[in-house]
């Protein structure tokens, strides 16, 4: 392992109000944040204006733009719910508003929705990914029935099989990581 830790961005994909993806990625972030191989940025598509069509969001004066914070990330996470059996679209606007930051990256997966726990909005999204030159990681986390998956303070009910496939998830993604920043550092990608 590296004695530098890994930049690991954390998407919030959905921006509907009265969204859940929020819970579901503090959740996560929490989870991420105990490692001392990464160090998080939670990017919430809310304050990005390309998911929004393109007008300005409530972006923090000292938030970087988008494509700034996916270039500066050695790995990304997707938080996203299931929208009609795929994913919600501002996340698309989101992704397409990028281009050769993603390259040579791995990206992992929280899904969240009914009784497939949002993994049909993660297949689409692997092959999108896949345009982009990205890495998608095998393991995913994701949660059925999601509101009920959830207490009030926005911990998981169940922990234990969640906090097991975070960590799997997250020892992947870290494997990619590290190998992809050594290999982006020896020969930029595409050279």
């Amino acid at each position: 392992m590296s004695e530098s830790p890994y930049r690991l961005a954390v998407i919030v994909g959905s921006v509907r109000d009265g969204r859940f993806g929020p819970v579901v990625a503090d959740w996560f972030c929490r989870q991420a944040g105990q490692r001392a191989d990464l160090v998080v940025d939670l990017v919430d598509l809310a304050h990005v204006p390309a998911a929004l069509g393109g007008v300005p969001g409530a972006v923090a004066p000292n938030e970087a733009p988008f494509a700034e914070r996916i270039a500066a990330a050695d790995a990304v996470v997707v938080v996203t719910p299931e929208y009609n059996h795929s994913y919600p679209g501002p996340l698309k606007a989101a992704i397409d508003s990028v281009g050769g930051q993603w390259h040579a990256k791995p990206v992992g997966f929280v899904s969240y929705g009914g009784i497939s726990g949002g993994l049909r909005a993660v297949e689409p999204l692997r092959g999108v990914f896949a345009e982009l030159h990205t890495v998608t990681i095998r393991e995913t986390v994701s949660f059925a029935g999601a509101h009920g998956c959830f207490d009030a303070a926005g911990e998981p009910v169940d922990a234990g099989p969640v906090n097991r496939a975070a960590t799997a998830m997250l020892d992947q993604l870290g494997w990619w990581a590290e190998a992809l920043r050594t290999a982006r550092a020896g020969r930029p990608y595409g050279s």
